[in-house]
């Protein structure tokens, strides 16, 4: 064998196969990352069983409500609930390749479920509709105003390319593309996140507002609807974001299930386990925190009986779990304080 022209490959088709499937794998692997590190930073708090009674904000909360208040409350809780049950099946019932699968319907039933049960906290806090653009600012206001507890009390504010990190001191560091193992990761990834997902919502905020004539920015020269922007330009709109959170990271599950979105995942090399055991204890976290503050406007006696009543698929439930480790010891020491009105 004449080894001068005997070519050794450097790259096998394998190793090759291997690599393509890995760059394929980016997109999802992060978006695993981001919401693995948020589940981390939470479980590593020391405040991670809810924190509730040291905050202000949660001490004062009262509502005045009536049965009809409650039974409004009560349905959008079972909505909360059923998503949640079928959240948990999923992952219980499913090996690997099942959860890939599954991805379609359950990052929407992450986003549902935290969402069903946030509207039932604003109900007792007054704030009663089904706009998603007006439940993202009242939650981001209670964020801001220290309603929630420090593992999930960050938020990102400021203009497109002037963004501030809030709550995070560690989210300056630059993120890997590993799953986090220390805290400094956690922060680094989650800022990143915040950082992209509030450039998104700039940049469809500026399309949004450059289409409509009446509302579109414009040359002071020609009066012509401008194509490049200033950072002047971007700060005109900044009041239009308002605080990007927790709650509009999540949001990003429900964009993800249209099809193009979620192929990424479905076809990509990832631990589709460990997202789904990361997206449950997030949902748990959330709403345990929702149902808290919801016990502690209707009354905990009342509460009990609303979950007494649950609907047979859910007795004995999740449910029960977190009302006994985490609504109660966190309510314990209060008075019921809803007030029924006439």
């Amino acid at each position: 064998m004449n080894m001068e022209t005997t070519i050794i490959p450097l790259v096998t088709d394998e190793q090759k196969q291997a690599e393509e499937i890995w760059r394929k794998s980016i997109p999802a692997q992060v978006f695993l990352n981001y919401f693995f590190a948020i589940n981390y930073h939470i479980q590593e708090a020391d405040d991670a069983m809810g924190g509730l009674q040291h905050l202000p904000f949660f001490r004062a909360h009262q509502a005045e409500l009536t049965e009809a208040d409650v039974q409004a409350i009560t349905k959008l809780l079972h909505a909360s609930w059923s998503t949640e049950y079928a959240l948990r099946a999923t992952a219980e019932l499913g090996d690997e390749d099942y959860l890939r699968n599954a991805l379609h319907w359950t990052f929407p039933q992450a986003y549902h479920t935290i969402m069903a049960g946030l509207q039932a906290f604003l109900y007792t806090a007054g704030v009663r509709s089904n706009n998603p653009s007006l439940i993202r600012r009242e939650v981001g206001r209670l964020v801001v105003r220290n309603a929630y507890p420090r593992p999930i009390s960050f938020y990102a504010a400021g203009a497109y390319g002037d963004f501030s990190i809030h709550r995070l001191p560690l989210a300056g560091y630059k993120a890997g593309l590993h799953i986090a193992s220390k805290e400094i990761d956690a922060q680094a990834q989650i800022g990143q996140f915040l950082r992209t997902t509030r450039k998104l919502k700039a940049q469809a905020t500026r399309q949004q507002v450059q289409a409509n004539p009446n509302t579109a920015l414009r040359s002071q020269k020609t009066g012509k609807v401008l194509d490049k922007w200033t950072a002047a330009h971007w700060q005109q709109i900044t009041w239009r974001l308002g605080y990007t959170t927790i709650f509009d990271l999540l949001g990003r599950l429900r964009i993800s299930q249209t099809s193009r979105e979620i192929e990424r995942f479905v076809e990509a090399e990832i631990d589709f386990k460990l997202f789904h055991q990361s997206l449950l204890n997030i949902v748990s976290y959330l709403n345990g925190i929702h149902e808290t503050y919801v016990a502690k406007a209707m009354g905990l006696e009342r509460y009990q009986q609303v979950v007494a009543e649950l609907p047979k698929h859910l007795q004995n439930s999740f449910v029960q779990e977190r009302l006994h480790t985490r609504v109660e010891p966190q309510l314990r020491d209060n008075e019921p304080t809803m007030r029924m009105a006439a």
